[in-house]
């Protein structure tokens, strides 16, 4: 199997990297901010398609084709959306939900020549819910959500598959600006009382990934959370 994660030099991205690498899959990843040992490292920027265009050749190149698409890249903003500037909210489009529609379009034209592929989009429960101080963020993710049922309604037919993970807190570098009293607080609203780990994150995507008949779904990955 060949899989192309995006965002996967750390957090869940890096955990779904090295997940599939010790399953013996080929797997590439992108990222801004370095490589990841034992997998294709590529830099570049989702946001920019040309960007995602030459990934897309070296992966071929690399590989000889691909599998599995997971969207992964996705950076975060807290803060009241009054004081939010443009170009953070530029950025935040770009990446979250841009960067999706970008190498989605470029696996789909491929996917469809070949007569397969999976597409697994990494979402958040925000993209639903909306979070207070989080107003872009969450409306990325709710792109990301309706973007995920739409293809899949288009593309379904022709062998590929596309389905979301909306997950809940996970304890990544994203999160590292909670204190001690708002993560207690969080955990608090969890019945399993705890953050998810990347690893559990990547468990998720191996199963859609093994699944036949799962398509067009948002399955939400978030302890139960209240």
């Amino acid at each position: 199997m060949r899989i192309f994660i995006t965002g996967g030099s750390r957090g869940i991205g890096k955990a779904m990297a090295l997940h599939f690498a010790q399953k013996g899959y080929r797997v590439a990843v992108c990222s801004r901010f370095g490589g990841l040992d034992g997998v294709l490292s590529l830099n570049g920027d989702v946001g920019d398609y040309a960007q995602c265009q030459h990934m897309f050749e070296t992966i071929n190149k690399e590989f000889g084709g691909l599998d599995v698409l997971i969207n992964n890249a996705a950076i975060s903003h807290v803060g009241y959306f009054a004081d939010t500037t443009p170009d953070t909210w530029h950025n935040l489009i770009n990446t979250n939900l841009m960067g999706a529609i970008n190498c989605s379009h470029l696996a789909v034209r491929q996917m469809l020549s070949q007569g397969y592929g999976k597409i697994v989009n990494i979402s958040s429960i925000w993209g639903g819910a909306g979070a207070s101080c989080e107003a872009v963020y969450s409306a990325t993710k709710g792109g990301v959500d309706t973007f995920t049922k739409a293809l899949a309604k288009e593309v379904g037919g022709a062998g590929i598959a596309v389905n979301a993970i909306a997950c809940g807190v996970v304890e990544t570098e994203m999160n590292a600006f909670l204190d001690p009293d708002e993560k207690t607080a969080l955990m608090a609203e969890i019945p399993l009382g705890r953050f998810a780990q990347p690893e559990e994150i990547a468990k998720a995507v191996d199963f859609l990934l093994h699944s036949s008949y799962i398509n067009g779904q948002i399955i939400t990955l978030d302890g139960g959370m209240l």
